[in-house]
């Protein structure tokens, strides 16, 4: 069985078809029953979003947001949520979960709430097999999010947590696990605890990371002391987003999730292949985020996984979008960078690049245009920026297509010595 189940191999306008289909219904529940998209989304007519175009024109829900939201309703008296969850506590919500913030998050009863079996399948894990689970139990999902998943893949789980790396390593040696799951660093502290400690751990073998970020240097070491680790990204509010495959190229998107890519500091969608900040869709009843802003950056990889899952690729964790800057005691966003944009409709792209040492800021609005000898653009550009930023700045006219694809939107390139 190359596959976790039939959802992973159906045809990409079959896939596109049954997720835009479901998202009437999501929406529509979303409002009935979750206050705070009630009013988030209070102008929409359910039936109205059933394409990607009509979900692009959703307001896009960012964490802070969440939080702030969450923080006013705890305040005065309401839902620890904010309104955005559809459960209440008791039996349909077995567990809620704190992330830095403070934001909480329930977990509600379905098989694989956090759907991250799929992620287990594809890194080598098979029903009957005992997991070493190093993710966090307390406060944080991660270790629910795994523990639920592999009792939805049949395997059985030790839940290692996290620290007390000797007794880790001792109860490897004695469990025998196929494999590990928690953060690639504890990973590597563990198998050089073994070798430190002379403890040979021949079981495992293969290992789920998530959490950090997982360079190629260190999952080539990982290799090279027989573990053969594959990455998953996945959020406290969403739950499994992607995943790798034994392809290693790029990470496969989840079957329960409505991926964009959108310019940084908007909503709009940005052209394939362009780096831009992940924008979820949940089909999760139970805590029905739309249109919810992840803060990371990514891009979309086109063609499909070797392996033949025919779901789209993203390149993996590239960054956090969120790039606000302070600049001579002002802060400026990349939404205030993206409003100059749309003022021009000769521009298609723009990065603001501040340079300097402290306390002598400089900024320049470099923007592709294909007007680059249009004095008049440039000015009026220029008067632009200083109405949005209240900043005066430089602009520079480029053509189209030389500014660096890495989803930046303003670039701090002070000198802080």
């Amino acid at each position: 069985m190359k596959h976790y189940d039939a959802l992973e191999t159906r045809a990409p306008e079959v896939r596109e078809a049954a997720l835009l289909a479901a998202l009437p219904a999501q929406v529509a529940y979303a409002q009935a029953h979750a206050p705070a998209l009630a009013e988030w989304l209070k102008d929409v007519v359910p039936s109205g979003v059933n394409s990607r175009a009509s979900l692009a024109k959703l307001p896009v829900v960012r964490k802070y947001e969440l939080l702030a939201r969450q923080q006013a309703s705890r305040a005065a008296g309401g839902s620890v949520f904010g309104g955005f969850s559809t459960l209440g506590f008791g039996k349909a919500m077995p567990r809620v979960f704190a992330s830095p913030g403070t934001i909480y998050e329930p977990e509600g009863t379905r098989a694989d709430y956090w759907r991250m079996a799929r992620a287990m399948f594809a890194a080598g894990f098979r029903p009957g097999e005992l997991i070493h689970n190093c993710f966090s139990y307390h406060f944080t999902p991660a270790g629910s999010m795994m523990e639920t998943g592999a009792h939805a893949l049949g395997c059985t789980v030790f839940p290692g947590g996290t620290g007390q790396t000797e007794q880790q390593v001792s109860a490897m040696t004695e469990l025998q696990p196929a494999g590990y799951i928690g953060t690639p660093s504890f990973l590597k502290i563990i198998l050089e605890k073994a070798a430190e400690m002379g403890v040979s751990l021949p079981s495992v073998r293969k290992a789920l990371v998530s959490g950090e970020a997982f360079p190629p240097s260190l999952r080539d070491w990982m290799t090279a002391h027989g573990v053969d680790a594959y990455q998953c990204y996945a959020t406290a509010d969403v739950g499994l987003i992607a995943y790798e495959t034994a392809a290693r190229e790029g990470l496969v998107l989840d079957e329960g999730v409505i991926v964009e890519i959108v310019r940084p500091g908007t909503g709009d969608p940005v052209p394939e292949g362009e780096v831009g900040e992940l924008v979820i869709t949940t089909l999760n009843p139970d805590y029905p985020l739309i249109r919810f802003g992840t803060g990371d950056l990514s891009a979309i990889l086109p063609g499909m996984c070797p392996t033949g899952r025919t779901g789209q690729r993203i390149k993996g964790w590239m960054g956090r979008a969120d790039q606000t800057t302070k600049i001579r005691g002002m802060f400026v966003h990349p939404g205030q960078v993206a409003e100059i944009v749309k003022r021009f409709p000769e521009l298609s792209k723009a990065r603001l690049v501040v340079t300097g040492e402290m306390a002598n800021d400089q900024m320049a609005l470099h923007v592709e245009t294909a007007h680059l000898m249009d004095d008049g653009l440039k000015s009026r550009v220029n008067e632009a920026v200083r109405d949005v930023t209240k900043l005066r700045g430089d602009v520079h006219l480029v053509a189209p297509g030389s500014l660096a694809n890495d989803g930046k939107v303003i670039e701090d390139a002070r000198s802080y010595k």
